[in-house]
């Protein structure tokens, strides 16, 4: 800790220098102006300025301080650095923007963006940064102390945890990349590419996991003596989510459980978007919510699936008539209903059955086949209403 605090007396100490100062101190006030001009209305001719990004009159700005500097004769070594910066920044929004944009969905753009793109460039500025102002190999250096066996530096701490997160964000696209050249490449179902997709995510973070052990240098037989004082405390205080986590592990393997089925949950008919590490989420198409399910439910409740083999479902609607009608007409009049909707399936083409008698109404049933499990409720409300239109039309009474 001493080293650490002895670096950043260092870094006091070479900000606190008149050449520094003269540098940081501009582009700072810089930076401050054109923040404070960004909230003045846009009024006049010039108006167009205040639509150009905020980097690029920085970056004239910088341009106009370093020439002001180097005409007195002092340093822009910082000064360039930042512009450096900014130029960087720049281009990093280009991309996003005019590169990026054309190949991406916006919803995957603002997560790369977020997650991984502008996370490693304020990285990298971090690591330019603490270079500039001291000597970046001598707080790498800093020993941390020694854990499970090992000695640990602060420069190996923090590579592990960088390439951890590099990992744990930055997978999604590689893995989709590969699951979707398997898919092409042997014709597997979309299902099976997104299980691919969340298997190779758990491997390659698993192997991030165990190169980060081998590099702090533990020792091995230390933390397997501690995980295993611990798996008695983890087994009453958390066993539910590790239970979870090994039953997503098992869903994916087993495949029974895939993204892009369509499930029955608490009697609705939801697609798997999503077969994370720990629950499962679903979408109801009803109300056009996610539900998210812990995995270990899939094992302890039955599942019905609509898309194991393939998507058709039957439905079934039932209806009560007047005993005073030709039962015989009934049952053609629900069938010819249900094959003249352009949502039911020709083929099994649909049938109505007279299913028990009543004092003063039959029962009577229609099964039908839809091709997306999904839209079974609106089908369902449309046939209804085409069927009182279709009792009406025949001066029959709509039915119960």
């Amino acid at each position: 800790m001493s080293t650490v605090l002895a670096e950043i007396q260092g870094w006091l100490a070479f900000l606190d220098r008149l050449p520094v100062l003269l540098q940081i101190v501009p582009v700072g006030m810089l930076l401050i102006g054109l923040l404070r001009l960004r909230r003045l209305p846009r009024r006049g001719r010039w108006g167009w300025l205040f639509d150009l990004p905020l980097v690029i009159p920085l970056l004239v700005g910088q341009a106009l301080i370093a020439l002001v500097l180097l005409a007195l004769g002092h340093r822009v070594g910082l000064v360039l650095l930042l512009g450096q910066f900014s130029l960087a920044w720049l281009l990093l929004r280009l991309a996003e923007r005019q590169l990026l944009a054309r190949w991406l969905p916006p919803a995957s753009l603002q997560l790369l963006s977020t997650r991984l793109l502008r996370p490693l460039f304020l990285f990298i500025v971090i690591l330019q940064g603490l270079d500039a102002l001291g000597s970046l190999q001598d707080l790498a250096a800093v020993p941390l102390g020694v854990w499970f066996g090992g000695a640990i530096r602060l420069g190996d701490l923090f590579s592990v945890l960088v390439v951890l997160y590099l990992l744990l964000v930055g997978l999604r696209l590689p893995a989709a990349g590969v699951s979707l050249m398997v898919q092409r490449g042997l014709g597997i179902s979309e299902g099976s590419r997104r299980a691919l997709d969340q298997i190779l995510q758990y491997v390659i973070f698993s192997l991030g996991v165990i190169w980060a052990v081998g590099r702090l240098g533990f020792n091995q037989t230390g933390v397997l003596a501690i995980a295993g004082g611990l798996s008695v405390g983890l087994g009453f205080g958390i066993k539910e989510v590790f239970s979870n986590i090994i039953s997503g592990l098992w869903l994916l393997i087993e495949g029974s459980v895939r993204p892009g089925e369509v499930l029955m949950h608490e009697g609705e008919a939801c697609e798997v978007r999503r077969l994370g590490p720990r629950a499962t989420t679903l979408w109801r198409s009803g109300d056009n919510a996610e539900v998210v399910v812990p995995n270990q439910s899939f094992f302890t409740t039955a599942t019905t699936t609509y898309t194991r083999s393939d998507r058709t479902r039957r439905c079934s609607l039932k209806l009560a008539v007047e005993r005073g009608w030709n039962p015989q007409q009934i049952v053609a009049l629900l069938e010819s209903v249900a094959a003249a909707s352009a949502d039911v399936l020709a083929d099994p083409p649909p049938r109505a059955w007279l299913v028990d008698f009543g004092d003063d109404r039959y029962a009577y049933s229609l099964s039908y086949s839809i091709a997306d499990p999904l839209r079974a409720f609106l089908i369902t409300a449309s046939l209804r209403l085409a069927i009182c239109r279709g009792f009406t039309e025949h001066g029959i009474d709509p039915p119960a």
